[in-house]
């Protein structure tokens, strides 16, 4: 019994997945059922369970920890999930998506997901890795007549699978070193082994194959260029949910894995690390200044934001490992309604793929082009926005381990990204509509979740202080 109330809020998400694809199955044609209503019903569950498991700190058979750093990424991922299913209603029908294996492949994804940020053994952190990317391969090429979708779920796959051999490989070479893939008996065995230990190499050749695998979830420089063709190419919806759950599981897997786990070698892998978060802000950055196709403009601002969160990790400090849990929640609720707005927006004749075809929202859809405004400036890390909250704690933990230029490059970085955020503002406001159509009018559920995003990025911006409390309570019990 004690097993199954660890893993009750995968469980209930996964039984959600299940009768969401038996009724699809049953479903005749030309039939409406409420698809999404089973999602959300499993999520909900979800999200009640994990509170109720608070500060209980479970285990389920020995390698699920339903602690409550576990637990706070399951919320995230369980409002990712409900924010997605709530702007969906209305986008895959127009998209051309099925919605039974639509919402299906969302649901197993999410199962996914948490399981990755639960586990304590890294080979069920592979396991897990694959269960979220197979589905999210598939929901990029969901719309089977696209060929920009097919080719950019191609690619993700093909890509993903390269990175994938790595993250195995640096479990095997742990394996070898600790005679376990346990992540406790990985920390003993490595708290045993010196620099000048014969096994030292294995180690360090673990860490950098790990680090391959999770940099490539996280999309950082340089394994980031599946990033921007896969954004493009997948439906909107798809877009925000994979910017935002995947990175939340990742780096949930990766913060667990370096943080507890890898601790005594902190001065060996901080350094490359360190590299790579400066290369990821300087590129996501730079490169999304010149990009004019929206998707993939926010493709690169995800990129940057990854960088971001490895200055948390660099920082490894009280306060950096509490800001990368609060960044990934307001990352989650600021980039999945700027999707979220562009879905809705688009028409099958609009895509609103191009910079061009935000022109005019102002006067056609002022409540819109206010939320995507706040969207934006929070990307941007304007005050009063949880985006700027996020980047402070960040880059203070930085200033406070000792790293001033990481948190210099970061600011520095931060403030050119404004420029693209800027343009797409400037565009609804002060340009004319070229559009022969007016944008769709928005669905309850839509307007509901709109609503629900922008309330969390403003709130958490005026008073985030129980959400960083919260973030740093859990971080703690990894520790």
């Amino acid at each position: 019994m004690d097993n199954l109330q660890a893993i009750m809020p995968m469980l209930i998400v996964t039984l959600s997945a299940a009768a969401t694809m038996l009724a699809e199955s049953f479903r005749q044609k030309g039939e409406q059922m409420p698809m999404g209503g089973l999602g959300l019903i499993g999520l909900v569950g979800a999200a009640i369970a994990a509170v109720l498991l608070w500060n209980r700190n479970a285990t389920a058979f020995g390698v699920v920890q339903a602690d409550n750093f576990a637990l706070f990424i399951t919320l995230v991922l369980c409002g990712v999930g409900i924010l997605t299913i709530a702007f969906s209603s209305q986008v895959i029908g127009r998209e051309g998506v099925p919605a039974g294996e639509y919402y299906t492949l969302t649901l197993f994804g999410i199962a996914g997901m948490m399981l990755m940020a639960s586990a304590t053994d890294l080979l069920l952190i592979f396991l897990a890795l694959e269960v979220l990317s197979i589905a999210v391969y598939v929901l990029t090429g969901i719309r089977r007549t696209d060929p920009a979708g097919n080719e950019a779920a191609f690619k993700y796959f093909l890509l993903g699978a390269f990175s994938s051999a790595f993250f195995l490989y640096g479990v095997a070479f742990t394996y070898v070193v600790a005679g376990s893939t346990r992540l406790e008996r990985i920390a003993e065995a490595v708290a045993m082994h010196g620099t000048g230990d014969s096994s030292h190499m294995l180690v360090m050749l673990a860490l950098g194959l790990l680090i391959v695998g999770f940099a490539f979830k996280v999309s950082a420089v340089p394994f980031h260029v599946w990033t921007p063709d896969a954004y493009e190419g997948a439906p909107t919806v798809v877009t925000g949910f994979m910017s935002t759950g995947v990175k939340a599981a990742a780096f949930a897997a990766f913060v667990r894995v370096f943080l507890s786990t890898f601790e005594p070698l902190r001065g060996d892998w901080s350094t490359p690390l360190w590299w790579i978060a400066v290369a990821t802000m300087i590129v996501g950055t730079i490169v999304g200044v010149v990009q004019s196709n929206v998707k993939r403009m926010l493709a690169y601002s995800s990129i940057a934001h990854g960088g971001y969160l490895l200055v948390g990790l660099v920082a490894a400090n009280a306060m950096g490992k509490s800001a990368i849990l609060f960044y990934l929640a307001a990352y989650a609720l600021t980039n999945l309604g700027a999707f979220g707005v562009a879905a809705l927006i688009a028409t099958p004749e609009r895509q609103n793929a191009e910079l061009r075809d935000f022109s005019g929202l102002w006067h056609s859809r002022p409540a819109l082009a206010a939320a995507m405004t706040i969207f934006l400036l929070s990307l941007g890390g304007f005050p009063p926005t949880a985006g700027f909250v996020g980047k402070w704690y960040i880059f203070s933990a930085a200033v406070e381990q000792g790293y001033v230029g990481l948190a210099i490059i970061g600011v520095l970085t931060s403030v050119v990204s404004v420029f693209y955020y800027l343009r797409i503002i400037v565009m609804m406001y002060m340009a004319e509509s070229k559009a022969a159509h007016e944008p769709p009018a928005v669905s309850a559920t839509s307007v509901v979740g709109l609503s629900a995003a922008v309330f969390g990025v403003l709130y958490f911006g005026l008073l985030p202080t129980p959400l960083i409390e919260m973030a740093r309570r859990s971080i703690e019990t990894i520790f």
